[in-house]
């Protein structure tokens, strides 16, 4: 309030006589609501990481926290426990590299189509339709991936099983592709026309235009695309939890069946597990590293954006 009343201050006089307590009253309210409203995403944050720190002390208090990033065999729910978070991070990794494959040149390729190719028309019916994948639950992508994709692949090769890892990331892809195409797609079309007519001018194709000229100059924002498409695979949960199996094998085929970490916390979040107990306590381990995970990307993304951002007057 303070503050307020001190731009009032400054203000011309005649201004000011006309700012009384029922104008300043409602604007103060509207401040107070508004740093609410971002308070509770701090809040929220905090509250999480919290939660997730104090929990994953108490199992590091038994578990050794160099067994834990080391080791590859991942058995908490056995007889003969092992600890070795590697076995569902080779999983995690292995699934979204898998998806990049496959969103990575089409979500590319789509937006350039968009950006510098496709007619008013064609855009206004194929950008709506990338973005309907965006809205299909990703349980719907997870049955399809095991009842459609799984059979066409072991119909090519019998040594896929049917839970495996290579279902789950084709059909990822195609979950994280509107995200690339899109966040690509503005990034190209922020670039300046002045840079297009140039080339032109030069007599370059439209072709080498959209190759040579937008697609650098836009690069900053379709590397932050693929980073943040990436961490999305990495914390999607349902499609590899239903395609890729619950086998937590420290491996890099994609044939086999395999687990990553969002994949084990929901079966240990099933309820068959006691609360309270040291296996109940991986949960927030395996979240724990997940959570710094994906917020690594995010800053990588940020890095990205501000480090090779081109700027244009």
């Amino acid at each position: 309030m303070s503050e307020i009343l001190g731009r009032a201050s400054a203000l011309p006089g005649s201004f000011r006589r006309r700012r009384t307590w029922r104008t300043w009253v409602p604007e103060l309210f509207i401040v107070v609501f508004l740093f609410l409203c971002a308070a509770v995403s701090v809040l929220t944050t905090i509250g999480i990481v919290t939660i997730l720190v104090f929990e994953a002390a108490h199992f590091f208090g038994q578990v050794s926290v160099f067994d834990f990033f080391t080791g590859t065999r991942w058995t908490p729910l056995f007889a003969s426990k092992q600890f070795g978070v590697l076995a569902l991070l080779a999983g995690t990794f292995l699934t979204a590299a898998g998806a990049m494959v496959v969103a990575l040149p089409l979500g590319v390729l789509s937006a350039i189509y968009l950006s510098e190719f496709a007619p008013n028309v064609m855009r206004r019916i194929i950008k709506p339709v990338l973005e309907v994948l965006a809205g299909i639950p990703t349980v719907v992508y997870g049955y399809f991936a095991l009842l459609f994709v799984t059979p066409i692949l072991r119909g090519i090769s019998d040594d896929i099983s049917v839970f495996n890892a290579l279902s789950a990331s084709i059909v990822m892809g195609l979950m994280i592709l509107p995200m690339v195409s899109s966040l690509s797609e503005d990034a190209m079309r922020a670039v300046p026309r002045s840079l297009r007519e140039g080339a032109y001018a030069l007599g370059s194709t439209k072709l080498e235009v959209s190759t040579r000229v937008v697609l650098p100059a836009a690069l900053s924002g379709i590397v932050a695309s693929f980073i943040l498409a990436a961490a999305r695979a990495i914390g999607e949960t349902m499609i590899v939890t239903i395609a890729a199996g619950q086998n937590p094998t420290f491996t890099l085929n994609p044939f086999v069946p395999i687990e990553t970490m969002t994949a084990y916390i929901v079966q240990v979040s099933q309820g068959d597990t006691p609360t309270g107990t040291l296996e109940y306590q991986t949960i927030f381990a395996v979240a724990l590293s997940l959570f710094v995970v994906t917020l690594g990307m995010n800053l990588l993304s940020q890095f990205f954006v501000r480090r090779f951002r081109e700027v244009y007057q």
